[in-house]
């Protein structure tokens, strides 16, 4: 609560009292008679369990405030007010245009979209003078927004680290200004909350009897793991495992040159389009060692570059790659890019002269594909997979683990997510498939000075 930086994350396991947290550090300034602070839930019947705690804390330390149920705001005896509000649908954003908050909070993060969040940093700004103004939220691992508020707030550094960032723009006279933005991620750790431990001593015995991927996520706030996961065999422990078992990323090798090599393709424009290379061994085990993704750098944004321009930079790409130059190497692609319904396909267009990158059609059934990662990322008995991916491949790994089910289609992974690797990869796995493997055996990976060991036999 006391941290300096413009925005903070507070999260990871369940239990921290992190709410608690947000409804408290909203007063700091309650007492400047401009303040504005307003804290968020996704929907209304999150936030009722808020406004239900916030009666529990406000009442005490600020007898005199009053809460107007009409319009979920608290008012302070200056005239200071903090809103409590729900942001369900994507456009319910522009419910804010033109208001003002110098406290902006977002309670369990992971829930809203990242649009959501960059706009409200807009009106993130002050209402008079002599007062501060911030961004603070929670999360537990999961839910829609896992990939971007891990993105945004984990990957950069490690917890407690500062993330500085500086941004450049011009003035109306013309003057380039340069100001640093920072952030930084602080963990939720429910050890830390005697209080709780105390009033309930089974909450981590409970917690503790979840299936692996939920205790990992809300006793440990293990951001690999979180409920809705769909391939909860993956495991990036290369640290650990330097003999390359019971991990699917790896140090990169010399392709054999026996061996055989495949593209795999998912086109995009408007959205990010992928090309990986992988190499099949004599006993069938694939292998990512490329990749070439046509992101910006912002969420599931692409280059808008043409088929003949990403053709071109395959091309380069193999021409100078030593695992893959001068190798036969077999594309296999999204169906849609043969399409002539408009004109020239896509295909045709990287087929076409100086380039000839050919591809083959591949097979678009959607849950069978899924089924192939889940058979090859399974470990049997003796820690080997039939699938692993070279650390180079940053994309993939970064993207397939976030992947979640979809609420409707519960069979199949949620399409509005970053799922552009995802699909190229099956086009390959589905012209190479397996039959079922189960996931035999997972390594023991608690380690000296894991909080559960300190359960001991209370477990």
């Amino acid at each position: 609560m006391s941290r300096s930086e413009n925005e903070c994350l507070y999260g990871g396991s369940a239990g921290g009292g992190k709410s608690d947290a947000l409804l408290a550090e909203a007063t700091r300034q309650v007492h400047i008679p401009t303040y504005r602070g307003i804290i968020f839930r996704r929907t209304y019947p999150q936030l009722k369990k808020l406004i239900d705690r916030s009666y529990q804390i406000y009442t005490r330390a600020f007898p005199q405030a009053k809460y107007n149920s009409g319009t979920h705001t608290w008012v302070f005896p200056s005239g200071a007010k903090i809103y409590l509000a729900n942001m369900n649908r994507e456009s319910d954003k522009y419910n804010y245009q033109g208001q003002d908050y110098e406290y902006i909070a977002f309670d369990e993060l992971t829930q809203f979209t990242e649009d959501q969040y960059i706009y409200m940093l807009s009106r993130n700004r002050p209402n008079g003078p002599n007062t501060r103004c911030y961004m603070r939220a929670t999360a537990n691992p999961g839910g829609i927004g896992h990939g971007w508020v891990k993105q945004r707030f984990l990957t950069p550094a490690p917890p407690m680290t500062r993330i500085t960032e500086d941004v450049s723009f011009v003035d109306d006279k013309g003057n380039l200004i340069t100001k640093t933005t920072s952030r930084i991620f602080i963990p939720s750790n429910v050890f830390d909350n005697k209080e709780l431990l105390k009033n309930d001593p089974t909450y981590l015995a409970r917690l503790a009897m979840l299936p692996e991927k939920d205790r990992n996520a809300l006793l440990y706030g293990d951001w690999d793991s979180f409920d809705g996961q769909v391939f909860t065999e993956w495991i990036n422990d290369s640290k650990h495992y330097k003999d390359g078992k019971y991990t699917h990323v790896i140090e990169p090798f010399k392709v054999p040159p026996h061996w055989l090599i495949y593209r795999g393709f998912d086109f995009g424009y408007a959205k990010p389009f992928s090309v990986g290379w992988y190499a099949v061994d004599t006993e069938g085990k694939i292998y990512r060692i490329r990749e070439y993704y046509g992101c910006t750098g912002n969420a599931n944004e692409g280059l808008k570059i043409t088929p003949q321009e990403i053709a071109k930079n395959i091309k380069e790409i193999e021409d100078t790659d030593e695992n893959l130059k001068g190798k036969n190497i077999i594309g296999v692609a999204d169906p849609s890019i043969f399409d002539r319904s408009r004109g020239e396909s896509v295909a045709d267009m990287m087929a076409s002269h100086p380039y000839y990158v050919t591809w083959s059609k591949g097979d678009n059934t959607r849950i069978a594909g899924k089924m192939q990662f889940h058979y090859r990322f399974a470990f049997d008995s003796d820690g080997e997979s039939m699938f692993q991916v070279f650390n180079t491949c940053k994309h993939f790994i970064r993207t397939i683990p976030l992947l979640i089910y979809d609420e409707h289609k519960v069979e199949d992974i949620d399409t509005e997510m970053e799922d552009h690797i995802y699909d190229e990869c099956r086009y390959v796995l589905m012209t190479n498939p397996i039959s079922p493997r189960q996931n035999l055996m997972k390594p023991c990976r608690i380690m000296p000075g894991d909080p559960l060991n300190q359960l001991g036999s209370k477990v």
